[in-house]
């Protein structure tokens, strides 16, 4: 299993990860790096354990964020798509109601010719 050597907070961490997952796992460490840098900048020295539990929080409370967001796009996703569905049944019922007249009046053409009589051949009548 690989192997990969982070720092976090000056101090180094060596940990075991998934084979190829070696270049996220530093990625992660560096980005909860950075965000233990923003709480000392912001908060000063306050201990390093406190540090990395408000780094921790801050990035739980982005992924429930991150979580929130994603259910509002599934349902925005489902409503959309309910309403595509539901046009294209308006849309297809549309379509079997001009057929229907389409198919009507061309009945009632046929009828108005039959009762009009046939043509001479040749043509309209002279």
């Amino acid at each position: 299993m690989p192997q990969v050597t982070v720092s976090i907070a000056g101090k180094t961490y060596r940990m075991a990860c998934g084979e190829g997952e070696e270049s996220h796992l530093e990625g992660l460490a560096q980005g909860f790096d950075a965000r233990i840098a923003e709480m000392r900048k912001a908060f000063g020295e306050i201990g390093d354990m406190r540090l990395h539990v408000m780094a921790a929080l801050t990035l739980a409370d982005d992924l429930a964020e991150s979580k929130r967001r994603a259910e509002a796009l599934a349902g925005e996703a489902a409503s959309l798509k309910a309403s595509i569905e539901a046009g294209a049944a308006e849309r297809q019922a549309s379509e079997t109601r001009l057929a229907e007249s389409v198919q009507r009046t061309a009945e009632r053409i046929e009828k108005l010719a039959r009762r009009l009589g046939p043509q001479p051949p040749g043509g309209a009548p002279g």
